[in-house]
């Protein structure tokens, strides 16, 4: 970290908007997520929470439609959240999943990390892919994710099964299970969900601003399946507790925020036009300062790069 000690994790979650408190649609008010309904004062994350002011958290809501037609998609959305720049508006529509060569272009030329770079800033992208990943892009068989190419397009490297094995990265789903369940690496540890939120916070506090991406909120959205996306998010909230438990609030911010809504309505798999929070928790005047100007997914940038120079 640099000598001012400010610290970012950016905890991004694909596919999350704020939603009705429905417990019929809406997973994030059936499951039990103790840690983050605590740092809520009691509120579940749905639409009616907000503004949100705590003693640890705030909760903000951002627009993600960006004054487009359609419903918001995953390359525009991650695309303008690292650049601060009304993508959809300049190509005229929004799109996704993967960026076409219009949505690459921006993110090649600027972006979030490659501008805290130039402020001498020390970033890192945490998450780990798994060896076949980097065959297919090898390949040509895949293309990057915005995320990944954003980060690749500063200089930073992807990290890998090594880095992973090392204990320098995590998992897309924290705990590194899937890798094991799915991927068939039996040899890669696994973390019980508390300590992977844990460990998180220790990887985050070697950095000035640190990324992770999870996915698998967006996935699980698509799937329509209310018990699989239970059973994620209240995983995903013991995460929540354990980085929460582990972070030193004086020293820096945890934003959780995302690229659209989805998750959060399960009577349909497609995208919503919900608006998607903004999740801050941090000593209050950090948290103050981050805020300030946060309205839509055009604000995280320029609020992220005014919270370092300040």
């Amino acid at each position: 970290m640099n000598s001012d000690g400010k610290i970012i994790l950016f905890l991004f979650l694909d596919g999350v908007g704020l939603g009705l408190d429905d417990a019929h649609t809406n997973p994030f008010v059936r499951a039990s997520m103790p840690h983050l309904t605590s740092l809520l004062g009691g509120r579940k994350l749905v639409a009616s929470s907000v503004p949100f002011l705590g003693e640890r958290a705030s909760l903000l809501s951002l627009d993600a439609g960006l004054g487009v037609g359609g419903l918001p998609q995953s390359a525009t959305g991650q695309a303008v959240l690292l650049t601060g720049q009304n993508i959809p508006a300049a190509i005229g529509y929004h799109y996704g999943p993967k960026p076409n060569e219009p949505i690459a272009a921006y993110l090649r030329n600027g972006n979030l990390f490659s501008q805290l770079a130039a402020r001498g800033r020390k970033s890192a992208f945490l998450n780990a892919y798994p060896p076949r990943y980097f065959e297919a892009i090898q390949s040509g068989k895949r293309i990057y994710s915005a995320i990944p190419l954003a980060a690749t397009s500063a200089g930073l490297r992807l990290k890998s099964s090594d880095d992973l094995l090392r204990g320098t990265a995590l998992a897309a789903d924290f705990t590194a299970q899937g890798w094991h369940d799915h991927l068939g690496l039996t040899s890669t540890p696994v973390f019980p969900a508390y300590a992977a939120g844990q460990h998180l916070a220790r990887l985050a506090g070697e950095y000035d601003f640190s990324f992770f991406e999870y996915w698998l909120s967006d996935y699980a959205g698509h799937h329509q399946d209310m018990d699989q996306a239970v059973e994620l998010l209240e995983t995903f909230d013991q995460v929540l507790g354990g980085l929460t438990e582990s972070w030193d609030d004086t020293l820096g911010l945890i934003l959780i925020t995302s690229d659209h809504g989805n998750l959060e309505d399960l009577s349909t798999r497609r995208h919503t036009h919900n608006r998607v929070p903004a999740l801050v928790i941090g000593a209050k005047p950090l948290r103050i300062q981050l805020c300030a100007n946060l309205h839509s997914l055009l604000d995280i940038t320029p609020s992220i790069l005014a919270f370092y120079d300040a």
